[in-house]
C-alpha cells in the first residue's frame, strides 16, 4: 500500500472566490484534505461560509480515515466514496473532487493502520491462509514474529498453532530464530503450550526441532506442555513430548504430578513409563493436590481396571491388526498393572506402621474405593496383604461396613470369601455416645443416588429388605437384638428398618397399585375384545352356524390364539387384583408382591402377542391367495405395539425377577475373586516374597 492515496469525496463541497482566512489556513495539517475555493470576494457573510467549509474539512477527515481503518484491514489499494449525506446534509448537488493524504502520517494514523494490520493478521492466522499473511506483511514478514497481535499479547504463531494449521505454522518457523520461539503471552504460554493443547503432533515437532528447550519452558500455572497435553487428553501429544521432555530437569513434584494427571486422564501406559524410571513416586503426595497419592487417585476409578493383567493372545491380535479396537481394555489391563506395581512399591519400601499410616491419609485408600465400588482395585490390595480389609476409621468402620451404607453388592460379596473371619467384621463402632453394628447400618435407609438404581418405589423398598436380610445373616444373634439411640428411642435393627422406611412403604404401596389399576385396566379391554371375538368369527357363519372358514388354517390359528389371550387376560386380571387387595406389609415387598407384579406382567404381554396374532390371523384368512401383501403389511404393523410394550416394560419385569428369585447372585457370585485358589494364593505370595528379597537392596530410602 502506497503512503498516499487518492480519494474519491462524492459530496457538496462550496466554492469559494477568495483565499481562506489565513488563520484558518493555519489550524489545517498536513493529512487533512485541502479544499481550494473559486476566487470571490471577501465578505462577512462568506466568511461565516469559510467557517462552515473548515467544519465540513474536519467531518471529511474523520470520514476518511475511518473508512483508511476499513481499506487497510482489507489489505488492497483502494478509492473511497463518501456522500453528500455524511458531509453537508443541506446541499442538493454533488461534485467530485480528489484529496491527497499525504506524508508524513500522524501517530494516531499509523496506530490505526497498525491495528488494521494486527488484526487481517490475526484473521490469516486463523484461517491458516498464508498467501494472504504474505501480502499484509509485504517486504518485512520478521514483523508477524516480533509483533503481538491480540490483547493477550499473542503472536500470529500462538494462533496458528490453537488453530492447528501445520503449513503457516511451519512457513512462520522458517523465517524465526530459536529465541523468537520462546515469546510468551499474557498467561506465560508459549505457541508449544498451544500446540500442546491442539493435540497436532506434527506442530510440535517443528517447534521442538527448532528449539529443543521448548518443552521445559512453563506456561500457565507454572506447568509443562507435556502436563498441558496430558490434562487435555492429547494421548498422541503427549507420548511425543514425554519422549523429548528431559525428565531430569523435572522435580518430584513435577513428577508425582504428572503420574497422577496421567491416571486423571487414562494415559496408564505413559504412567507406567514414570513409575519405572523413579519408583519413589509410588509413596509420594502431591503437596499442592490435598496430599493426594497415586493409589488414592486409582481407588476413585471403579471402570478403570481390568480384572486380568493382561489380555487375550486372539485379542492381542486382533487389536494389532486393527486400530485398535480393544484399546479401552487394553488400558484397563495397563492399569491393572499400575495398581500391583505402586501397591508392590509401597509393601516394600514402607514399614507396617507407615504403610498403614500412609493408606489412610489424606483419606481411607480401602474406603474410597469401596465407596467407588472399585472391586478389583480393592481384590489386587486384599490379595497380597489381607489383613488391610479389617482396617478401619476412627469411628470403626472397615471396607464392608462402608459397602452396607453404600449398598454395594460386588463389594459386600467379597466378605463370603473371608469364611469364618466375617463374624469380626460386624464389630460395632461408635459415633460420640452412640453405638451401632452392621445391621443398624443395613436398618438406615439408603441415600437417594443409592436407591435409584433400581425403578419404582416398590422394588426400591425390595431392594432394602434384601440388604437387610442378607446383612442380618451374618451379625451374630445378640447384634440382631442390640439397641442404639434414634430419635430419643432406643431401637433394635428391626425397629430402626421400620422408622427409617416408613415413607419408602407408603410410596411403594402407591407405586404399586398405581401400575396395578392401569395394567388391570389394558387387560380388561384385551379380555373384553377377545371374548366379543370368539363369538363373531371372521366370515360369519353358514345356514347351520359352522363357521365358514372353519377348515382353513387360518382359522385355526385364529381360534387358538383368541383362547390364549382370553385366558392370560383373564390371568393378568386376577393378579392385578390381588395385589390391589395385598395388606402391604413389610414383608410382603419382598416375595409377594413382585411375585404377583411380574407374573401380572408377563401374563399381560401374552395376551397382548396372541390378540396381534388372533387379528393378523383374520387377515390372512380374508385374502387367501390373494393381495398377500396386505396382510403381510398389517401383520408387520401389528409387530409395532408389541415392541413398544417389551421395549418399555422389560427393563422393570427384569429387576422384579433379579431381585426376586436371583437375590443370591446378588451377594454370592458364582466364582471366587479374593482368593481363586490356595495355589494360586501360593503362588502369589511367593513372587512377592522373591521380589522383595531380589530388591531390598534397591530401595533403602528413608522416610
Amino acid at each position: 500500500m502506497s503512503s498516499t492515496k487518492e480519494v474519491e469525496i462524492v459530496g457538496s463541497i462550496p466554492q469559494e472566490e477568495d483565499q481562506k482566512d489565513p488563520e484558518a489556513g493555519s489550524n489545517s495539517i498536513d493529512s487533512r484534505p485541502k479544499f481550494i475555493p473559486q476566487e470571490q470576494e471577501q465578505e462577512p457573510e462568506q466568511e461565516r461560509k469559510l467557517e462552515h467549509d473548515s467544519s465540513l474539512s474536519e467531518k471529511v477527515e474523520v470520514v476518511v480515515e475511518r473508512n483508511l481503518i476499513l481499506a487497510a484491514s482489507i489489505g488492497d489499494d483502494f478509492q473511497l466514496e463518501v456522500t453528500a449525506d455524511q458531509i453537508n446534509s443541506h446541499c442538493a448537488t454533488a461534485d467530485t473532487q480528489t484529496v491527497d493524504i499525504e506524508e508524513p502520517l500522524d501517530e494516531e494514523t499509523k496506530q490505526l493502520r497498525t491495528t488494521a494490520k494486527k488484526i487481517s493478521l490475526y484473521h490469516a492466522a486463523l484461517k491458516g491462509d498464508w498467501e494472504k499473511a504474505q501480502s499484509i506483511l509485504g517486504a518485512d514478514p520478521s514483523w508477524a514474529v516480533s509483533n503481538y497481535i491480540t490483547r493477550d499479547n499473542e503472536t500470529a504463531l500462538h494462533i496458528a498453532a490453537g488453530a492447528k494449521h501445520v503449513d503457516f505454522v511451519e512457513q512462520l518457523i522458517n523465517i524465526m530464530t530459536p529465541d523468537d520461539m520462546t515469546v510468551v503471552n499474557t498467561h506465560g504460554n508459549t505457541a508449544l503450550c498451544f500446540a500442546a493443547t491442539s493435540g497436532v503432533v506434527r506442530i510440535a515437532e517443528l517447534m521442538v526441532q527448532k528449539n529443543k528447550d521448548l518443552p521445559l519452558i512453563r506456561g500457565f500455572g507454572n506447568v509443562t506442555p507435556l502436563f498441558m497435553a496430558i490434562s487435555y487428553q492429547r494421548k498422541q501429544m503427549a507420548s511425543y513430548l514425554f519422549s523429548v521432555t528431559d525428565r531430569k530437569q523435572l522435580s518430584s513434584q513435577d513428577q508425582i504430578e504428572l503420574l497422577i494427571a496421567t491416571i486423571h486422564s487414562d494415559f496408564y501406559d505413559i504412567s507406567l513409563e514414570i513409575l519405572e524410571r523413579n519408583p519413589k513416586l509410588a509413596i509420594m503426595r502431591d503437596t499442592k493436590n490435598n496430599n493426594e497419592t497415586a493409589l488414592h487417585v486409582l481407588a476413585r476409578k471403579p471402570s478403570a481396571i481390568s480384572s486380568r493383567p493382561e489380555m487375550s493372545v486372539w485379542k492381542k491380535r486382533i487389536n494389532s491388526w486393527t486400530r485398535g479396537i480393544y484399546e479401552k481394555e487394553v488400558m484397563k489391563t495397563l492399569a491393572h498393572q499400575l495398581v500391583r506395581s505402586l501397591w508392590g512399591h509401597v509393601l516394600r519400601e514402607l514399614p507396617e506402621k507407615k504403610m498403614l499410616k500412609f493408606i489412610k491419609h489424606p483419606t481411607i485408600l480401602l474406603h474410597d474405593a469401596a465407596r467407588a465400588g472399585n472391586v478389583e482395585f480393592l481384590i489386587l490390595l486384599i490379595r497380597s496383604y489381607p489383613n488391610i480389609a479389617w482396617e478401619d476409621d476412627e469411628d470403626g468402620k472397615n471396607v464392608f461396613h462402608v459397602a452396607v451404607e453404600n449398598r454395594l453388592e460386588n463389594v459386600f460379596s467379597l466378605i463370603h470369601e473371608i469364611s469364618g473371619l466375617k463374624d469380626f467384621s460386624a464389630k460395632y463402632r461408635t459415633t460420640g455416645q452412640e453405638k451401632y453394628n452392621m445391621l443398624h447400618l443395613a436398618a438406615k435407609l439408603a441415600a437417594p443416588n443409592h436407591l435409584n438404581r433400581v425403578s419404582g418405589a416398590a422394588l426400591q423398598m425390595q431392594r432394602e429388605l434384601l440388604w437387610f436380610k442378607e446383612v442380618e445373616k451374618i451379625v451374630l444373634p445378640s447384634q440382631r437384638e442390640a439397641k442404639c439411640e434414634f430419635e430419643s428411642l432406643k431401637l433394635i435393627p428391626s425397629e430402626l428398618f421400620t422408622k427409617e422406611h416408613k415413607d419408602l412403604r407408603k410410596e411403594g404401596e402407591e407405586w404399586m397399585k398405581n401400575t396395578a389399576n392401569s395394567c388391570m385396566l389394558v387387560s380388561t379391554l384385551i379380555a373384553t375384545v377377545v371374548f366379543a371375538a370368539a363369538f363373531t368369527v371372521p366370515g360369519g357363519n353358514d345356514d347351520k352356524g359352522t363357521p365358514v372358514f372353519q377348515r382353513e388354517f387360518w382359522f385355526t390359528i385364529f381360534v387358538i390364539s383368541d383362547a390364549f389371550a382370553l385366558v392370560s387376560s383373564s390371568t393378568s386380571i386376577l393378579m392385578f387384583l390381588s395385589i390391589l387387595t395385598s395388606r402391604y406389609a413389610e414383608d410382603d415387598f419382598l416375595h409377594s408382591l413382585p411375585s404377583k407384579l411380574l407374573f401380572g406382567i408377563a401374563s399381560l404381554f401374552i395376551s397382548i402377542v396372541c390378540m396381534v396374532i388372533a387379528f393378523s390371523a383374520t387377515f390372512f384368512m380374508l385374502y387367501d391367495g390373494t393381495n398377500v401383501w396386505i396382510p403381510t403389511t398389517v401383520t408387520a404393523i401389528a409387530i409395532v405395539p408389541i415392541s413398544c410394550f417389551f421395549a418399555l416394560q422389560f427393563g422393570l419385569w427384569m429387576d422384579t425377577f433379579y431381585n426376586t428369585y436371583l437375590s443370591r447372585l446378588l451377594f454370592k457370585p458364582h466364582q471366587r475373586k479374593l482368593f481363586s485358589s490356595s495355589a494360586s494364593l501360593a503362588v502369589e505370595l511367593f513372587r512377592e516374597l522373591k521380589k522383595r528379597r531380589s530388591e531390598r537392596k534397591y530401595y533403602r530410602w528413608e522416610h
